[in-house]
């Protein structure tokens, strides 16, 4: 639930400022997935398998550092963790921009991933926010991440029209900047350390209840499907997009604008049924259903027609299901550990993005589309029975 009370000024403006760098950070990182698997074709040491592990390196860092960097913002504080992350963020964009080859282009990534700092922002979001209000905050923070994905997909294939790759890289170390900027000017002092931040440190040693407890492990499980699906999308449509379907790198940018606006209602329903359902698996499991369908519709498209609806498809229960997921952790997570739980949660959704990347170029190297169809059908297959087994609500909320 919502609180009906609005927010003091200082937790609006420290919302609006997290927000904002949030948006801008997941700008920068969104803008290369419709283009890296096209424009890195002809860089030395490219092969389908090499691009997809590139293009997922920086999960790998992000789901490495995740919880660590989360755990040093409650020792030295979370402004000056944030500010050393967005500078590797800034580091690894211009490394990337300077590249010429893959090997280059994958250490860049593996540099923006080592900023890390999602549990630490959303830590800092809890203590500036009142906790009656920090529903409210997590969810406009999260509807930012929904806008930054949206723009990318859009911005990035005009930019790389302008400039190539490296013009998007370059946009994402200015984005970093601005980021930078946001922290040191626009939010308010830090906080003291609440209640709610001195039990989440202590409740470290209940890390098992939060791996696994009261259905939150299928959660984290399903962020790291969800993830694996959209890089490994991402591996195959631009190449799509160009070979199959016959529209040109410069006309991308249309076709995902186009999409996106036609899944809207689509994800307008799917969330509006989540609050409807006090059993959330029915709608879960047809949200995955529709997801993975758009993709393989996508994937074999050989018309514009067939194209715009495997993506309207899967754009819908992405979408749907990147709202709904992160909402049901903080309902599952009993109140001590939600700190905790969002950033396990975080990490899990960066190793998907790595594994989503490696794995889905290397079924694609292996076997072509065929071979990414059936990688992903065992996927679903697994993440809909572990749905169905572990993804019942709990009762109450501790």
């Amino acid at each position: 639930m919502l609180a009906k009370e609005p927010f003091t000024a200082l937790e609006r403006r420290a919302v609006l400022g997290l927000a904002s760098l949030y948006c801008l950070r997941m700008l920068g990182l969104f803008m290369v997935l419709p283009l890296f698997a096209v424009y890195t074709q002809e860089l030395a040491g490219s092969n389908v398998a090499s691009i997809g592990i590139a293009l997922g390196a920086y999960g790998l860092t992000q789901a490495v550092l995740q919880v660590p960097l989360g755990w040093l913002s409650d020792r030295i504080g979370r402004k000056p963790v944030i500010l050393g992350g967005l500078s590797l963020l800034v580091l690894g964009s211009v490394v990337a921009a300077a590249a010429d080859t893959l090997m280059g282009l994958a250490i860049g990534r593996l540099l923006q991933g080592s900023g890390a700092i999602a549990s630490a922002t959303m830590a800092l979001a809890a203590d500036y926010t009142r906790i009656e209000q920090r529903t409210k905050a997590s969810a406009i923070i999260g509807a930012s991440i929904g806008i930054s994905f949206a723009l990318a997909l859009v911005l990035g294939p005009v930019l790389a029209a302008w400039g190539g790759l490296s013009r998007v890289f370059e946009s994402t170390a200015v984005m970093g900047g601005l980021g930078l900027l946001v922290v040191i000017f626009w939010l308010p002092a830090t906080p003291q350390l609440s209640e709610g931040g001195r039990a989440h440190i202590a409740d470290r040693e209940r890390l098992g209840e939060a791996l696994w407890g009261r259905g939150l492990g299928i959660l984290y499980a399903s962020i790291f499907c969800l993830h694996l699906l959209l890089m490994a999308a991402f591996t195959a449509i631009p190449a799509v997009m160009t070979q199959q379907v016959g529209l040109a790198p410069a006309h991308h940018a249309w076709m995902y604008l186009a999409t996106l606006c036609g899944a809207l209602p689509g994800v307008a329903l799917l969330i509006r049924g989540r609050h409807e359902l006090e059993d959330p698996r029915p709608l879960l499991a047809l949200t995955v259903v529709l997801t993975v369908i758009g993709l393989v519709i996508a994937l074999w498209a050989v018309s514009l027609t067939a194209l715009g609806l495997g993506l309207v498809l899967f754009f819908a229960g992405f979408t749907a299901l990147e709202t709904i997921l992160p909402a049901l952790v903080s309902i599952f997570a009993p109140i001590s550990l939600r700190g905790t739980a969002m950033g396990i949660f975080a990490s899990a959704q960066f190793l998907g993005v790595f594994t989503g990347g490696a794995l889905g170029g290397s079924a694609l190297h292996v076997g072509g589309a065929l071979g990414l169809v059936m990688v992903l059908a065992g996927l679903t297959a697994v993440w809909l029975f572990g749905l169905w087994r572990y993804g019942r609500t709990p009762m109450t909320a501790v």
